[in-house]
């Protein structure tokens, strides 16, 4: 294929991606089948232990949630023993996920907000309007030091309720989520088929990957193996491992002291520099940015590319489909790997959003929803999110949980959205179609991402003049990263246009912002 073309195919696919494309990382696992759904304890079902008492009158609660899966029947088995075990019952407005920032931003625009919204982001700028404005409850009395809620308190990652706050006040409650999530997996019966060891670097991580693609690993006769899949811009899911190697998760600032964005730094340039030469030398796809996630999935599972950064629990699932094309399928994750200034340690934000209390809702009603949120941020409801009744939704196979047919169906991704959950660190790592010993292994090989790992810290920080900035740049820069990644511009080129938009007086104001919350969250 003519180089320029490639290029310029790859050019206009930025461009079309970024009208297209919000800012929202959605964590969320998508779709209602077993595969589809991570685990979260493997131990024995027990019963909730934070029991309503007897003569307690349920809860009624009205919900706003984002939904992953088919919309559930509230009256099915699954959720008419959720509402008996957590004393409630709810009244939930279900809106599918794709379409939610947008129901979200209606819903504050009206007015006529329902007792509980789900925000997947705490930095979008039309929650912070509805809060300053005095949309939502200030939690902050209420919560106290949260000795009334010691679920809320002991179940959730301590630096959460900090990561929450605005202007010092706490006005939702986490939606909490692990920190072990995505990490980058590799293809090891390829590794061993070249007698490549596994990867302690990120140069033998390249190194390897160019070996392969230039192998014909799968024996087809075929120069059609990928090594790095991605899908949107730049690998989605992967960035943040690849730029955590490049030391892009520690706060990056300037001559002036603001905190430059990580998309800015010189770490970013430093990994697209990387991607160049592995695009020069075959690693990426041709045209990667043209690949939509279904697709990279899709191309993953049936065995043609070496390695894909994406959640953790998924490897044995691919396995088990790479397997039926090609037998001798082995999928690891990798270890964190040493880069330039860093390791490719990815830490999710432990929380994916929050949830808001109208402020038309009476402040007795506050305390009863707030009981509610308590009660069931326990690793026991945790639990039972993911297997529902022993007996009817999961079985037990040798100590561990299996799902039945009616559990497949019942129990999805749309459970999690009613309730905070229990902090841990498995539900995203183990996969509940795979053996204990299989897990047992995964869960232990990866709790090092948890001591040398970072989350993004923008991810729980904001700027209003960074949100009203940077939307006029963005697909301007996702071109000029294609074009450096591709060949079309020289790195020096690049690294010009970057210093040139960090010069501009709007930037370094939302630097300067980007740094004042920074210093009140994390100093």
């Amino acid at each position: 294929m003519n180089f320029r073309r490639v290029a310029s195919t790859m050019i206009s696919l930025v461009l079309s991606f970024s009208l297209i494309v919000g800012c929202s990382n959605s964590n969320e696992t998508k779709g209602n089948n077993v595969a589809e759904t991570p685990a979260a304890n493997q131990q024995d079902n027990k019963k909730p232990d934070a029991e309503p008492k007897a003569n307690e009158e349920p809860v009624s609660i009205q919900l706003m949630v984002p939904s992953y899966s088919d919309v559930p029947d509230l009256n099915n088995e699954y959720w008419t023993e959720w509402q008996k075990r957590s004393n409630s019952k709810l009244t939930v407005e279900w809106i599918p996920s794709g379409d939610y920032d947008t129901k979200f931003d209606l819903v504050l625009a009206s007015g006529s907000l329902p007792e509980v919204l789900v925000a997947t982001n705490v930095t979008r700028p039309t929650l912070l309007s509805s809060i300053k404005q005095g949309a939502f409850w200030d939690l902050t009395e209420l919560l106290g030091d949260l000795s009334e809620y010691p679920n809320l308190k002991s179940n959730t990652e301590p630096n959460v309720w900090n990561y929450l706050k605005l202007d010092g006040k706490i006005y939702g409650i986490p939606r909490n989520r692990p920190h072990i999530d995505v990490a980058i997996n590799i293809r090891k019966d390829w590794l061993d088929k070249f007698n490549l060891p596994v990867p302690t670097t990120m140069d033998e991580y390249a190194a390897a990957l160019k070996t392969i693609v230039k192998g014909d690993p799968d024996g087809n006769g075929k120069d059609d193996t990928v090594g790095i899949l991605g899908h949107g811009f730049l690998l989605d899911d992967g960035d943040s491992a690849y730029l955590s190697a490049f030391g892009g998760m520690e706060p990056i600032f300037n001559s002036e002291g603001g905190l430059v964005k990580d998309q800015l730094t010189p770490n970013y340039t430093d990994m697209v520099a990387w991607f160049r030469d592995l695009y020069e030398n075959g690693v990426l796809a041709k045209e990667f940015l043209a690949i939509k996630k279904t697709q990279a999935e899709e191309m993953f599972a049936t065995g043609r590319a070496a390695s894909y950064a994406r959640n953790i629990w998924r490897d044995y699932t691919w396995e088990q489909e790479i397997k039926k094309v090609q037998p001798e399928a082995e999928l690891i994750t990798l270890p964190p790997m040493q880069g330039p200034a860093g390791v490719s340690a990815y830490l999710a934000t432990p929380m994916f959003g929050a949830m808001f209390i109208s402020k038309k809702v009476p402040e007795d009603k506050v305390k009863e929803i707030l009981a509610y949120m308590d009660r069931t941020a326990t690793m026991e409801f945790t639990d039972f999110n993911y297997y529902g009744i022993e007996g009817v939704h999961h079985t037990l196979v040798d100590g561990q949980q299996v799902l039945t047919d009616l559990g497949k169906k019942q129990v999805t991704t749309n459970s999690n959205q009613v309730f905070a959950m229990a902090y841990n660190n498995k539900m995203k790592v183990l996969n509940p179609s795979a053996p204990k010993a299989y897990n047992d292994a995964k869960l232990a090989s990866v709790q090092v991402f948890t001591e040398v790992g970072r989350i993004n810290i923008f991810s729980v920080i904001n700027s209003d003049t960074w949100t009203a900035t940077w939307p006029k740049f963005e697909g301007e820069w996702q071109s000029m990263v294609a074009k450096a990644i591709v060949g079309q511009v020289s790195m020096e080129e690049y690294s010009e246009y970057v210093d040139g938009l960090n010069s501009k007086p709007e930037f370094k104001q939302a630097y300067k912002e980007f740094a004042e919350l920074y210093k009140a969250k994390f100093e």
